[in-house]
């Protein structure tokens, strides 16, 4: 039998012993690389998940001089922000990614007779620079001395107008008093002119409008857009128990919806949005700076901006990015883009 020398048995045993270091530091190797590519992974996950607030629509009051039958932010709490909050949640909502700021209600000149909305107008443009500030009013408030004032800084204005006949828009709850919607709606259109604001239009098609021609009034305005809603029920603010509006008795049907957008197919401004596109794509901020979830038929708010961040609030925004690109949400919306002739 051969005799193995002492030498030779420790030749082996280091070999052994380094073969067994390198497969250690393989498999450190491998698990480094593993957990790099989590990471990374992980790092492209949340990139991804990370949503924009590209537009955001904020509702800084409830209170309202109309009482629109079918009005999904009704006057539930008359709470408002102070100035400096309200400026310090839209700094935050900037430094998200916000391009479009979009006020209403309840009725935005109602507050301090417009100085509030006129400052936070301001504010928006000439020290945030966003690229459009826009507002939706019913028009019934609205001076031309604001205009001189705030004007400048405004892109877009909104005026709601769901019928050129003073008695539909009596039977829908838009008016007060003896004052004619339909003169404030021209009345607020010239200033528009007169002040290089771009002048948009917004209905809604109920039951009560249905079958209206509104044809030649909407060519004589020609407004930039004329968004055309169908009547959205949201539990809790317009149908249910504790709603103060009775929506249910405003809604038509889709079929209904779709004749009235044909009826109107003329009009190049036209711009249609059903139920199924409106409801979850829009980024509502409410009184609160809260977001609005309304993918259950009601608003259900997340935690204030204020408190834990616009990101964290997002989280349960319910908002459907995707269904907002697809409706045309992201279009010309500031108004040194839209050639618009003055």
């Amino acid at each position: 039998m051969a005799v193995v020398q002492p030498t030779t048995l420790y030749i082996l045993a280091s070999c052994c012993s380094l073969f067994s270091v390198l497969l250690l530091l393989q498999w450190i190797r491998r698990k480094r690389d593993q957990r790099l590519k989590c990471e990374q992974t992980k790092n492209v996950t949340e990139v991804e998940e990370k949503l924009v607030p590209l537009s955001v629509n904020y509702h800084f009051t409830r209170k309202c001089n109309y009482s629109c039958g079918f009005c999904f932010h009704t006057a539930k709490t008359s709470f408002i922000l102070p100035l400096e909050e309200a400026k310090r949640g839209l700094i935050l909502l900037k430094d998200e990614g916000m391009e479009k700021v979009n006020f209403s209600g309840g009725e935005p000149f109602l507050v301090k007779r417009g100085s509030f909305l006129g400052e936070l107008v301001r504010f928006c443009k000439q020290e945030l620079n966003l690229p459009s500030v826009s507002i939706v009013s019913n028009g019934s408030l609205i001076t031309e001395k604001w205009f001189q004032t705030y004007g400048e800084y405004l892109d877009i204005l909104a005026v709601s107008c769901d019928s050129f006949d003073e008695d539909t828009n009596r039977n829908i709850g838009r008016f007060q008093g003896q004052k004619s919607h339909i003169d404030s709606l021209h009345r607020v259109r010239e200033w528009c002119y007169k002040y290089k604001v771009a002048f948009k239009i917004n209905t809604v098609v109920n039951v009560f409008n249905k079958d209206e021609d509104m044809t030649e009034n909407i060519r004589q305005l020609a407004p930039c857009r004329w968004k055309v809603f169908q009547c959205l029920l949201i539990g809790g603010e317009n149908a249910g128990e504790n709603a103060l509006r009775k929506a249910e008795n405003f809604v038509i049907s889709s079929e209904d919806f779709q004749r009235f957008l044909e009826r109107h197919s003329s009009i190049d401004c036209l711009v249609a949005e059903s139920n199924e596109k409106m409801k979850d794509s829009y980024l509502i901020l409410d009184e609160y700076m809260r977001f609005l979830d309304c993918t259950r038929g009601s608003k259900d708010p997340s935690r204030s901006i204020l408190d834990v961040g616009v990101q964290n609030a997002l989280k349960f925004s319910g908002f459907d990015e995707a269904m907002f690109f697809k409706r045309g949400g992201k279009y010309t919306w500031s108004k040194a883009d839209m050639k618009l002739d003055w």
